[in-house]
């Protein structure tokens, strides 16, 4: 008996010796797993924050492009408005000039005798310039059969044998300056500043003008308020 209780405290022993490294084994394993996922939690913390923190960074710089972008097009809309504002100011400016310049050379030649009665060499300007009217215009011509602007003056002035120079804004400085409320016939008349004109014509009396306007009217007589000069000179 006593024999047999000692085997069988033995056998309970060796069982429990047994028994004892597959609990820590276990233990470990569960220790192990338990340490993956709090570190795998502690990396998708992480990586949320810094979505997170990505993402406000990114909200705040849309907000900052976005009033930079409002500023620059309310600059840009003022820029536009300022420019309409002295175009509109410019425009009016223009046509107030024009106005008073029309209504002056308007007076002047329905009171001034010397504007409307050529003598002379002029009377020779204003003859060939009347009878080039409804000959074409063609740019660089001079004559006989098209001229351009300056090209029909110079021909004008060289039948009473003086030689203008070839383009219009030397043409504009020829002579001397006069008043456009002083007109006489076979006057010079320039559009633009004198010295950079971009149109001449010669005044043929009674408020009129010749000139070689376009390719599309030719050579063509116009009354003054047609096309308003800038103003003239007078070389006879």
């Amino acid at each position: 008996m006593a024999a047999a209780g000692a085997a069988s405290a033995n056998a309970a022993e060796t069982t429990q010796t047994l028994q004892l490294p597959t609990l820590t084994a276990d233990l470990s394993t569960q220790v192990a797993q338990s340490a993956e996922a709090t570190q795998q939690a502690a990396a998708n913390y992480q990586l949320q924050a810094e979505r997170d923190t990505a993402a406000a960074n990114a909200a705040k710089q849309a907000k900052a492009d976005l009033a930079v972008a409002k500023k620059k097009a309310e600059a840009k809309k003022k820029a536009q408005e300022a420019a309409r504002k002295d175009a509109a100011a410019r425009a009016a400016s223009r046509s107030s000039e024009r106005t008073t310049l029309a209504s002056t050379a308007t007076t002047s030649a329905s009171t001034s005798t010397s504007s409307s009665t050529a003598t002379g060499s002029a009377a020779a300007v204003v003859s060939f310039v009347k009878a080039q009217i409804g000959k074409s215009y063609v740019l660089g011509a001079t004559g006989p059969s098209a001229y351009d602007c300056s090209g029909l003056v110079g021909a004008a002035f060289k039948q009473v044998g003086i030689s203008l120079p070839r383009v219009s804004q030397d043409q504009s400085t020829a002579g001397t300056q006069v008043s456009l409320s002083n007109l006489q016939a076979g006057d010079i008349l320039y559009w633009g500043s004198a010295g950079s004109a971009y149109h001449v014509a010669v005044y043929v009396g009674d408020g009129m003008f010749v000139g070689a306007q376009n390719p599309s009217t030719g050579i063509v007589e116009r009354p003054l308020s047609y096309d308003m000069p800038t103003g003239a000179v007078r070389v006879l």
